[in-house]
């Protein structure tokens, strides 16, 4: 009798990551996996954190230790959360559904993406994980503001505006897989849903790339005017500027996401976290200030909250844990860099998330 192979349990994210391109077709790896250019930003944002050692603290006898904090007035169990990822039907049949109830086995607040197949009021059923709505503002006010009052009326209780994609990065990986969004996944809360096209030069001689900036650009008025439209607090995604961040503030932002889009909008911007400390001093203390990129052990979300991140979110590996395992995989991933962290603020002798400070990093 001929024993059948095991297959040994993931027990990292980065297996997780090798079993989902086994698991996925080309198609969707390359639009998962790819960024744009070279893929430098990619490799910076996950770099960044070795940079990084630890200096424990020893001989601390903790009385109630917890990794509790509140975000815009709500109790959040621990400071990882849920990026916002696209079309998430390209790794699991029921894409976003199944991402929202391993969120919320896990407790793990998650941002849905308006590039999602099911309306986005459906993805907040399975339970009170997925609160927050990713927004890319249109230059037509009236399409933005008919999404903006859909996730009022579902129960949503932030606006993630995502602002460093007015254009769609050149991702070499996905050229060369020939990439195309397959039949049955669309972003359906978007009216009308975004259309893939070549750009073709104007008849003008304008450059293609120019008259696609113009027509899809917005600008701090479209913030202002935003924060007027709703009482949803409205954060920033994409911000690595301190100018940009003190500006955000100023324009009524409630919070800000330390990102660069994953690497996927434009190669050879520095990694998220050695931008965050930069805008956490601009900010001072007059919002959240999130952070995003490259995150994929429980140390990194340590040094990104050490250096002044109230929270992490992480994006990739959910669609790793999505397309190993559905609703299982994500909650899996979330588990297992949840304890890691734990244990992490354990052997560095932290017992709030308030505990974790820069006196705990040393630069390499």
């Amino acid at each position: 009798m001929t024993a059948t192979k095991r297959v040994p349990m993931p027990v990292s994210l980065d297996d997780y990551e090798r079993l989902a391109e086994q698991m996925l077709d080309t198609n969707a790896w390359a639009y998962l996996a790819g960024g744009a250019g070279d893929e430098a930003t990619m490799r910076w944002n996950h770099e960044a954190y070795a940079r990084w050692s630890l200096v424990p603290r020893v001989l601390r006898k903790p009385a109630a230790p917890d990794t509790e904090l509140e975000l815009f007035g709500r109790a959040i169990a621990h400071p990882i959360l849920v990026a916002p990822v696209a079309y998430q039907r390209l790794f699991h049949e029921n894409g976003e559904i199944e991402a929202a109830t391993g969120a919320s086995a896990q407790d793990a607040l998650m941002v849905l993406s308006p590039l999602a197949s099911p309306p986005c009021g459906d993805v907040i059923a399975p339970g009170p994980a997925c609160r927050w709505l990713q927004l890319y503002l249109r230059p037509d006010r009236e399409e933005s503001l008919s999404l903006v009052r859909r996730a009022e009326a579902a129960g949503f209780e932030a606006l993630v505006v995502t602002v460093d994609a007015p254009l769609s990065g050149l991702r070499n990986r996905e050229q060369r897989a020939g990439f195309r969004l397959p039949h049955g996944i669309a972003a359906v809360n978007l009216h009308p849903p975004p259309a893939a096209s070549t750009p073709r030069p104007p008849d003008d001689g304008e450059s293609a790339v120019f008259r696609e900036w113009r027509r899809m650009a917005i600008g701090w008025d479209d913030i202002a005017w935003l924060t007027g439209e709703t009482k949803l607090p409205i954060v920033l995604k994409g911000i690595t500027s301190p100018l940009d961040a003190s500006r955000a503030i100023d324009c009524g932002a409630s919070g800000i996401i330390v990102s660069n889009h994953g690497g996927r909008v434009l190669d050879t911007v520095a990694a998220s976290l050695d931008l965050l400390a930069q805008v956490v001093e601009a900010v001072a203390g007059r919002a959240p200030v999130l952070l995003d990129g490259g995150i994929r052990r429980g140390t990194d979300v340590l040094k990104g909250i050490a250096l002044g991140a109230s929270a992490v979110l992480i994006g990739r590996p959910i669609a790793h844990g999505l397309a190993v395992a559905g609703a299982f995989g994500v909650s899996h991933v979330l588990r297992l860099l949840r304890d890691e962290f734990e244990l992490a603020m354990a052997l560095t002798g932290c017992e709030r998330l308030a505990d974790i400070t820069p006196a705990l990093l040393l630069r390499r």
